[in-house]
């Protein structure tokens, strides 16, 4: 699985196995979690890709080429973009992405992305929606209330996918942190002689990456080695009493102390990198965990009491059971367009219904 074969590239005191069998295991998982560039990469970084056999470096390749044409053309993009928002005095601070790639996992192609993130202050909307639609980009998801970002997309030459910008002015959710974004921008720095463009302190970063891997639970590797990675490359930049000092402020401090709680406990030799300044917190979280009703323990855990206040786990259990027409597009599938809203919520609950009764009966 790819979880072991993270383990192994982050523990070189180990011997690579010799077996095909788990290669051709691994390939399975590394693919579906999205990370072969990342494990390609490093794995060459390190000197041990030769030690694995030959199917497997290239399929690793081959992705990982796939994943270089892509961050190249979405470089050249988000340079653009940035060019125009230094030129009309935006200040803007790029997320993850081909920077965060080059940066932090060595190289552009070392981790593949297929969007465009940007921090840019709320006040400064308006005018960089005008921006990316002056550079082609036209709405794909509108402001939505209680969310913190807004789509664009282009069709680019050479790219069967279309590329998405997504504008944030938030990390999380509004309605249920006290998250004040004036915290990150507060001590951003600028990006060499620019003026407005900008980036994270290493601990805001470490931060937003951390709630982006609690967003998404952590269902792939891929979360976890972006902040593994951090913890290595940023290790003594990363202020752990700040930056749950900071989280507790915001209310997002059970969030932050879950996800990296699951990620010690799945790589306990990060003890010894970087220590945690509170206990390992039990979770029922699982890597990939069968279908069952312990992965619906797992779902109502993350889902209603990651949050520091009862208020907010209430707002969240609301948006649960009444989902926006975003939220229910995004969980059914159907176009706002296709049915109507009634119906939506008919297929919604249907298979909620239909998924629970199933895992009961084969438990």
């Amino acid at each position: 699985m790819s979880i072991e074969m993270v383990k192994l590239i982050y523990d070189q005191s180990t011997v690579l196995p010799q077996d095909d069998r788990f290669y051709h295991r691994a390939l399975q998982y590394i693919e579906e979690d999205g990370i072969s560039s990342q494990v390609f990469s490093l794995l060459k970084q390190q000197g041990r890709l030769t030690e694995t056999p030959s199917f497997f470096q290239q399929r690793l390749k081959e992705s990982y080429d796939k994943g270089l044409f892509q961050n190249l053309m979405i470089k050249n993009q988000t340079d653009e973009i940035l060019k125009v928002f230094e030129g009309k005095g935006i200040d803007v601070i790029s997320l993850k992405g081909v920077y965060f790639a080059e940066r932090y996992f060595g190289h552009i192609g070392a981790r593949a992305t297929s969007d465009i993130d940007l921090l840019i202050p709320f006040k400064e909307l308006d005018q960089s929606i005008e921006i990316i639609n002056s550079l082609g980009f036209t709405f794909e998801e509108e402001k939505i209330p209680g969310h913190f970002h807004c789509s664009f997309s282009k069709k680019l030459h050479g790219s069967t996918m279309p590329l998405v910008v997504e504008l944030h002015w938030n990390i999380v959710k509004e309605n249920t942190s006290q998250f004040n974004s004036n915290d990150l921008w507060g001590q951003a720095e600028r990006i060499c002689n620019y003026q407005h463009i900008k980036e994270l302190s290493p601990t805001h970063l470490f931060y937003m990456i951390c709630l982006h891997g609690w967003r998404h639970n952590l269902e792939s590797m891929k979360y976890f080695l972006d902040i593994i990675q951090l913890i290595h490359t940023l290790g003594k930049e990363i202020d752990y009493d700040d930056l749950l000092q900071l989280a507790a402020s915001h209310k997002t401090l059970r969030r932050l102390k879950r996800t990296l709680s699951i990620v010690y406990k799945q790589f306990p030799y990060l003890s010894i990198v970087k220590r945690l300044p509170f206990e390992v917190k039990t979770t029922r979280w699982e890597y990939r965990r069968v279908k069952g009703l312990k992965q619906y323990a797992d779902f109502i855990d993350y889902q209603f009491f990651s949050y520091d206040t009862i208020k907010h786990s209430i707002i969240e259990l609301h948006h649960w059971v009444w989902p926006s027409k975003y939220d229910l597009e995004a969980q059914i599938g159907v176009e706002r367009q296709a049915s109507s809203l009634f119906n939506m919520y008919f297929s919604l609950y249907k298979k909620r219904i239909t998924s629970m009764v199933k895992v009961i009966f084969t438990s």
